[in-house]
């Protein structure tokens, strides 16, 4: 969800007003977001700590009503629809300076291809590697980071099916 409010500005004026939209939103609760309706949309618009962008906030209602659907009818939910996009045949990159970090993947670009075609907004591929990023499917921390190997160990395991 919050990767969708980021589109268009700096990610610290997303994380400054996190626990903002955690309390907005429910604590991030699809089965909650889902059941939003105008009342719900005209409260969170009034929100001077969130976003109040409605495109942004009726797509992440409108994600919330997808990602719930999936979850009901993929085998493996959420998790294995976006899993199977990380290629486990690509060697892992070895980042050294911040300029060696794309913005987007070919992976990150069949993967908001996918997702569009499920009906959720807000999610290009440059957003979508945000994302991949954030959930350790993408390692992109630098040799020199003390993160690296942690989160290589962690790429290692077994993933969702």
């Amino acid at each position: 969800m919050l990767d969708g409010f980021q589109a268009g500005l700096s990610w610290i004026t997303i994380l400054r007003k996190r626990e903002a939209f955690r309390r907005a939103f429910d604590g991030f609760d699809p089965q909650h977001v889902a059941r939003y309706g105008a009342r719900d949309i005209e409260r969170l618009l009034a929100n001077a700590a969130i976003i109040r962008s409605r495109t942004k906030i009726e797509a992440a209602v409108s994600g919330a009503k997808l990602w719930l659907q999936i979850m009901e009818k993929e085998p493996g939910g959420f998790a294995a629809l976006i899993w199977k996009f990380a290629d486990e045949s690509t060697p892992r990159p070895r980042r050294r300076i911040i300029a060696d970090i794309p913005a987007q993947t070919p992976m990150s670009e069949k993967l908001s291809k996918e997702l569009r075609a499920r009906g959720f907004k807000f999610c290009g591929p440059v957003i979508v590697y945000a994302f991949a990023q954030a959930i350790g499917m993408v390692n992109d921390h630098l040799m020199s980071c003390h993160r690296q190997p942690i989160c290589a160990a962690l790429q290692a395991q077994p993933r969702p099916r």
